[in-house]
């Protein structure tokens, strides 16, 4: 089974403690996710995050198919990172490191995704067709809609990588 990671950074002009406000809270996932995927939050989003913290969605990735995932938060340090890992849903693996790191003009966020297909050889032709240019679609509103919340820091650009193991 292949091990896929994605990884995302993008600069914006707020301060450290906004952005931290911002990507910590939960409730905020629905703004930064297209509304075509039909993410919904069931539960768990009702207070700031913490360290063993369970939320539950839900979510389309195709039209057609609705699935349910719950994810954890592992791993906070105020203000600096957080990291999710997937307990039910439709990866065998999902591990996300979130981090924000200061730079002048604002911050840069910071995304490692580390994720693995299920249904193995099937799951691996269906990557490049499916599920990479729906991470890619995600991440590249994320950026936009963010950038429309908060702006860019003009000189840095914005990357994005795909890459497998």
């Amino acid at each position: 089974m292949k091990l896929y990671q994605l990884r995302s950074k993008q600069a914006i002009p707020i301060s450290q403690e906004e952005a931290w406000n911002f990507l910590s809270s939960p409730a905020n996932l629905k703004v930064i996710t297209p509304e075509h995927m039909g993410f919904h939050i069931l539960d768990g989003a009702d207070r700031p995050m913490f360290p063993g913290q369970i939320i539950q969605y839900k979510v389309s990735p195709f039209p057609g198919f609705t699935t349910k995932w719950v994810t954890e938060i592992t791993h906070v340090k105020d203000g600096e990172y957080f990291v999710d890992e997937q307990r039910y849903g439709p990866y065998a693996l999902w591990h996300h490191k979130h981090f924000i790191n200061p730079i002048e003009g604002g911050v840069e966020m910071e995304d490692i995704i580390d994720y693995k297909i299920p249904l193995g050889i099937l799951g691996q032709i269906a990557h490049p067709i499916i599920v990479k240019k729906q991470l890619i679609q995600i991440f590249k509103y994320r950026e936009q809609k963010l950038q429309e919340l908060f702006g860019k820091v003009d000189g840095i650009p914005n990357k994005l990588q795909l890459k497998s193991f």
